[in-house]
């Protein structure tokens, strides 16, 4: 199988390719939408939980998206990628954000969507596993919302006339920029998206 990844996604490694779960799927497309059933169970579950702002959390919510198509769901990255932090600092960052984001909250530092969207920019920012870590970070994002009495953002779904966030395309490209903006700890253009 050859995979086709979308700007500003993380190549797996040939070892971490390995770990397909289902023998079946031979094409991208089968892929994502396998990857796309797998997730919508990991956040049935996900809903129903309390705590969602430990390291444990983070992993098993990982683990519950990707847990019938790959092998690796769940666990730390153990490799480099094109982004990210040095592997070997991932437990220590998590941890640290979910200290940081309970005092946000906590003491009001910002505004509870600015909180959420930080959350999600420095878990992608961390980028914690092989593969799949923006599509966890939106859900986390929107779990710490729904969990504040906040309806969950939407993501660019009132634009995905002009695509979607798994393809390389127009609104992808958006969440791509904003994401880099928000790197240089400018975060209005990925609310604005989280928001649109």
């Amino acid at each position: 199988m050859k995979f086709i990844y979308p700007e500003g996604a993380t190549p797996l490694a040939h070892e971490e390719l390995q770990e397909l779960i289902p023998p079946h799927i031979t094409l991208q497309s089968e892929l994502n939408l396998w990857e796309q059933n797998n997730i919508l169970l990991g956040e049935q579950w996900a809903l129903r939980q309390r705590e969602i702002l430990t390291d444990q959390f983070v992993q098993t919510l990982h683990y519950k998206m990707f847990d019938q198509t790959w092998k690796w769901a769940g666990i730390y990255r153990q490799t480099g990628k094109n982004i990210g932090i040095d592997w070997h600092f991932i437990p220590t960052e998590i941890r640290r954000l979910c200290d940081d984001v309970r005092y946000q909250i906590e003491h009001q530092s910002y505004d509870t969507l600015e909180i959420a969207v930080r959350f999600h920019h420095r878990l992608v920012w961390i980028h914690p596993f092989p593969n799949g870590n923006g599509r966890h970070a939106r859900l986390m994002a929107d779990l710490l919302l729904m969990q504040n009495n906040f309806p969950r953002f939407s993501w660019g779904q009132k634009q995905m006339k002009i695509g979607n966030l798994y393809e390389t395309t127009p609104i992808r490209k958006l969440y791509i920029q904003a994401l880099r903006e928000a790197d240089q700890h400018d975060y209005a253009a990925l609310i604005k998206f989280a928001m649109s």
